[in-house]
């Protein structure tokens, strides 16, 4: 196992050397794509133009408004850029002359991105061609090393993310290496966008946002609600049998308790402002579970005889995060998380984080998620950020660190992602499209059982400080319904098709004996329906399989004549027909074991 554990590593280091040079390649192309623009619009004002995990953006001010039919002549301008091979060169100026050359050129936005940088820091710029841009770096060498590009979509975004402030049009686009790779790149990105989250949960009926009850708020529509219940009910089995209590908490807070859980202090920006009962109470909508949890905690006194205490809850927390940030369901204001906060001795902490884990992947690969590695995000040991005694810390990191290697679970360690109260392990889940995200947490928390003076009675009958373990498995129920949605391309498995079975009689000769397979499925506990409509077969099956129903009944005269009925998969086509006993006993099978 060592030498495979070495190979994890070697890989990793690859994979990030690798992100690096793509990082610098859509750089250097947003400073290609912002030197085409201002050849073709001179009066364009510029913000920033950064790389992301897909590509990268650039942001302007303009008063022409970028339509996509502008793209094929910007691109062509950029190809212009590229075959002039022009040199990145790099230079510094004083605070003094980078706000004089801004000034002079009519550039108010970068003008003010001047004063974000500190005082002492270097001003540093680079240059491509007639383009000379306020840019920390890194490039490629020229703009001839930028082979691959292209262009991808519109939006619009508030200067600095604040809707107060104006609003910019930002393009962007993503490159590549060579032009095999970008081809590939488009088609997987064309797939994502079938899978679209949005589009299918509109399509099927999923969820809803109103903007007359807010952007950022999902409303869960009958069918998604399904789901979601799906969802929960498995967790909540999974809770039960590991020994779990639940519990309820209050949508709202005192300040008080946020400011003494450090809640409020570091996470300030991206809490919604405070609500006055009087003058005497102010109340905050909860960030966070744990506070209260850690409430619940304390209402009692507690022997070591009774630890770990194990609370859980499906509690909706809310954060203000800025709207041209908000994305569908995998980023809102309002999001309900399958939390839970565990309370145990120092003895018990090494086997609660392992089985915390496991129920993590439990649920992981109950769905299908089975290509993951983990994150275990440590302390920047530069930063002022985190709370608590340094020895608290370094033993949390070396307990997470060593229950990643000893399950050898494939992980990196990553300085600076920590919790502002401790160290966590982030699983970071592939999709079928090999995009990232991070789904389930599992924290281990020295400090705030210290800051609200949590004891528990040891054997000594002595007071002791417990130790604290947050996690989440789901992380939120709607991000990780938005990434199921797509996951599955909406074909959810049986066990959690919103409409599992539906019964299709060919024609109304067969309707009472549909009706009455209906019932037995109904007693049964299946979700199911029947279509009656007078359309003939055909046009039957395919308004099932555009609702993507899992399983299609059909029934004929045969299957009248032999009480059977023959078996449609959504997605799959025939399967043969079966008695309507070994056809439930199928189902249930399949539920029962959420076969995929």
């Amino acid at each position: 196992m060592e030498g495979a554990k070495h190979e994890i590593n070697r890989k990793s280091i690859e994979e990030r050397q690798q992100m690096d040079e793509l990082s610098r390649i859509r750089h250097s192309c947003a400073h290609v794509l912002a030197t085409a623009v201002l050849r073709i619009w001179p009066e364009a004002k510029l913000d920033i133009g950064p790389p992301t995990d897909e590509g990268f953006y650039y942001d302007f001010d303009l008063e022409h408004r970028f339509t996509p039919d502008d793209f094929e002549k910007i691109e062509a301008e950029m190809k212009k850029v590229v075959k002039e091979n022009q040199t990145f060169d790099y230079s510094e100026k004083s605070r003094e002359e980078a706000k004089e050359y801004y000034q002079t050129i009519n550039q108010p936005f970068k003008l003010e991105r001047i004063d974000d940088i500190p005082e002492g820091e270097q001003i540093t710029f680079y240059q491509n061609g007639e383009f000379l841009d306020l840019c920390a770096g890194p490039h490629v060498p020229r703009t001839g090393n930028v082979k691959a590009f292209k262009l991808l979509r519109l939006a619009a975004a508030y200067y600095r993310g604040n809707e107060n402030n104006p609003q910019l049009q930002r393009i962007y686009g993503t490159a590549f290496k060579n032009k095999t790779q970008l081809s590939d790149w488009l088609e997987k990105h064309e797939e994502a966008k079938k899978r679209d989250h949005r589009k299918i949960g509109r399509e099927q009926g999923l969820f809803t946002i109103s903007p007359t009850v807010g952007q950022g708020l999902i409303l869960w529509m009958p069918k998604g609600a399904i789901v979601r219940t799906e969802l929960q009910n498995f967790m909540q089995s999974e809770l039960l049998q590991r020994g779990y209590n639940p519990v309820f908490t209050p949508h709202i807070g005192s300040i008080d308790l946020y400011k003494k859980s450090g809640h409020f202090p570091y996470y300030k920006d991206s809490q919604y402002p405070t609500i006055k009962a009087d003058e005497h109470e102010e109340y905050l909508l909860k960030p966070m579970n744990c506070p209260h949890h850690i409430q619940i905690f304390a209402a009692e006194r507690h022997s070591y005889r009774e630890l770990p205490v194990r609370l859980a809850e499906f509690g909706t927390v809310y954060r203000y995060e800025q709207s041209g940030e908000l994305s569908g369901m995998t980023r809102v204001r309002g999001l309900t998380q399958d939390d839970a906060h565990l309370f145990c001795t120092q003895e018990q902490v090494e086997c609660e984080i392992r089985d915390t884990v496991d129920l993590t992947l439990k649920t992981l690969r109950t769905l299908g998620l089975n290509n993951y590695r983990v994150q275990v995000s440590l302390r920047d040991p530069d930063s002022d950020k985190y709370t608590g005694d340094l020895s608290n810390w370094n033993a949390a990191e070396e307990t997470l660190s060593r229950v990643a290697k000893d399950m050898e679970i494939i992980h990196e360690n990553v300085p600076g992602e920590a919790a502002f109260y401790g160290p966590k392990l982030d699983f970071m889940v592939k999709d079928c499209l090999g995009r990232d995200w991070q789904l389930g947490t599992v924290q281990l928390d020295y400090n705030l059982p210290e800051r609200f003076d949590l004891q528990y009675i040891g054997s000594d009958n002595a007071p002791h400080r417990p130790v604290m373990i947050h996690r989440a498995p789901f992380g939120s129920f709607e991000r990780f319904m938005g990434i199921l949605i797509e996951h599955f391309a909406g074909n959810f498995p049986l066990w959690l098709a919103p409409e599992q079975v539906r019964i299709l009689p060919i024609t109304a000769n067969q309707n009472d004996y549909g009706h009455k397979i209906f019932d037995e499925l109904k007693a049964a506990g299946f979700r199911t329906s029947i279509d009656l409509s007078g359309e003939k077969i055909g046009a039957k099956i395919r308004s099932a399989e555009t609702a993507k129903v899992h399983t299609m009944f059909i029934v004929g005269q045969k299957e009248l004549e032999s009480e059977s009925i023959s078996i449609r998969i959504h997605g799959k086509g025939d399967q043969g027909s079966k008695t309507v006993p070994e056809a439930i006993s199928s189902l249930k099978t399949h539920i029962s074991e959420r076969i995929l």
